[in-house]
């Protein structure tokens, strides 16, 4: 991951990726324990550990950037204190960051308390999804995620 991602923008992720991790955050969202497995089985641990960590990046990257232009307070300001919350939560749960169902816990909950104002998590993970998709997609035109 490169040292200044406020300026250099990651790289888009391949689609099956993509389709994999949000596969996975959303059946663990929606406790859909055998999904969640099918896709744990099907990517592999390490794999798909890497994979919600790479989301993760890409979901926690844009909306934490400060903008460094001026010591001003900007839109971004309220971030710090959300996300002492959002770490709080995490301890108080004992959600353990070095497990796929951990990271994928982290993203729900920083969409849940980040990224939504009327508590409609899965959409915003489907909108999430459609972005990286997209982002994908545009960047990998052959490919074509499975179902």
């Amino acid at each position: 991951m490169p040292e200044n991602t406020v300026t250099t923008p990651l790289a888009p992720m391949e689609p099956e990726d993509i389709f994999d991790a949000f596969t996975y955050i959303q059946a663990i969202h929606a406790d859909d324990i055998d999904t969640a497995g099918a896709v744990a089985d099907d990517t592999g641990p390490e794999q798909l550990h890497r994979l919600l960590v790479e989301v993760a990046a890409r979901v926690f990257i844009p909306v934490t950037a400060e903008d460094d232009r001026d010591a001003e307070p900007c839109a971004h300001s309220f971030l710090a204190a959300a996300l002492g919350r959002l770490l709080l939560e995490l301890l108080c749960h004992g959600v353990c960051l070095a497990n796929t169902p951990g990271v994928a816990r982290t993203i729900i909950l920083f969409t849940d308390n980040i990224l939504t104002e009327d508590g409609d998590v899965a959409g915003v993970l489907r909108q999430l999804e459609a972005a990286g998709m997209k982002q994908a997609m545009e960047a990998h035109p052959a490919d074509r995620p499975t179902a």
